[in-house]
């Protein structure tokens, strides 16, 4: 008989965030393998987890097309050299892709029917732009259910603002300027590369190279840059580039386990998964949608806002954030929000974000034995949030000094 069991974040790594487009790191590079150097990055540094243990291989993508199709979980498992008797499957979630693909592979090992799992995502946005591939049903529009600017996301953006007019445009550059400083200060103290899989790549001059760090970033980023920069999805608007993430090629892979699978295999795990939640709101404010589902996960722990000690936001925009923030009463520069920066200096490579945020509040747990919760959240298209809440192994009850 199959018995409940914890659920544990066992490790998870990625690949370096590339810029999207002809001129970006990964420009002749295919999704797929992006997803491979991830996984073979993780099995190698989880070498006492048999790879014929593994009951599933999740990854997750928005555009399942191309270089990104073809079940993704199983044909990525066979060319990452796991057994052949290792299935796998694709998910899209749009945003919260890979956080859907470890909430589906966690609730499998919390029910007891898989004891080790693999789960992430992988997005080429310069081969699969976000929509590209899409056609959406006419009924949405001709029928009212949705607003047509409800499919542009800096539209989504820029409605937050229509909405809570005291979030102002100089409180999200603020927010887009410090994501850019906290970023680099993180690289500058050695935090983000232990996590990164380095990736061969071939530029346009057929010359090849590595790539070991996130391409994006511009951490000299002042708050007059952020001033003068255009409004595009708006005339005379309120959302730029440099608060919004950019455009982003990446892949993200986590390893899962239950209780059983820890003890006998001598796992030491980052995190023990304690609830989630998914929430659908209105796709014109799309940006909102990490409210409720946080309300949801945090209803279903038993825990509330003030019980977590760290939070890894997804910044789609950097005023998506700040209306999170705001619901809860938490100020825009909080410590315990995003220590590290977020994607507007990572870039959002959409359903692989949300294991990104999972590597990067494990690595802080390692670090904070005075924290015991942390929360994973991102708004998703088409109006949804989602959330996970995290308990740190490591915590010790004592407060900081």
């Amino acid at each position: 008989m199959a018995e409940l069991s914890d659920v544990f974040f066992v490790d998870g790594m990625r690949t370096p965030f590339g810029r999207a487009g002809e001129k970006g790191m990964y420009w002749n590079t295919r999704a797929d393998d992006l997803a491979v150097k991830a996984t073979i990055g993780l099995m190698e540094r989880n070498p006492s987890v048999p790879k014929d243990r593994i009951d599933d291989v999740a990854i997750a993508a928005t555009s399942q097309t191309g270089d990104q199709g073809l079940t993704l979980g199983r044909s990525v498992a066979l060319l990452a050299g796991l057994p052949q008797t290792v299935p796998g499957l694709a998910i899209d979630r749009m945003c919260a892709g890979a956080m859907t693909s470890v909430t589906t592979m966690g609730a499998s090992i919390g029910v007891g029917m898989y004891d080790l799992a693999l789960a992430g995502g992988v997005e080429h946005m310069g081969h699969h732009p976000i929509g590209g591939n899409a056609d959406p049903n006419p009924r949405f529009v001709a029928e009212k259910m949705v607003d047509p600017g409800a499919l542009n996301m800096g539209v989504t953006a820029e409605r937050i603002f229509d909405r809570f007019p005291h979030l102002t445009k100089e409180r999200s550059d603020r927010y887009g300027m410090l994501s850019q400083h906290k970023v680099q200060a993180a690289y500058d103290a050695g935090k983000i590369q232990s996590d990164l899989v380095p990736v061969a790549i071939k530029g346009a001059d057929g010359a090849w190279g590595l790539a070991t760090e996130d391409e994006g970033r511009r951490p000299q980023t002042t708050m007059d840059d952020l001033a003068g920069l255009k409004t595009p999805f708006r005339a005379h608007g309120r959302v730029t580039a440099g608060t919004s993430s950019p455009l982003t090629d990446g892949a993200t892979m986590s390893l899962l386990a239950g209780g059983a699978a820890v003890k006998e295999l001598g796992l030491r795990p980052k995190m023990r998964m304690v609830s989630f939640g998914f929430a659908g709101v209105q796709p014109e404010i799309m940006g909102i949608g990490p409210i409720p589902s946080t309300e949801k996960a945090l209803k279903r722990a038993g825990l509330k806002i003030d019980d977590i000690g760290l939070f890894e936001l997804n910044e789609a925009f950097a005023i998506q954030v700040i209306s999170f923030l705001d619901h809860f009463g938490i100020a825009d520069d909080d410590p315990r929000v995003n220590p590290w920066g977020g994607a507007i200096a990572f870039g959002h490579p959409l359903a692989a974000s949300g294991v990104r945020l999972m590597i990067q509040l494990a690595a802080q747990f390692a670090e904070r034995p005075d924290v015991r919760y942390g929360l994973t959240a991102m708004c998703v298209g088409l109006g949804q949030g989602g959330s996970v809440v995290w308990e740190n192994p490591h915590y010790n009850g004592k407060k900081r000094k």
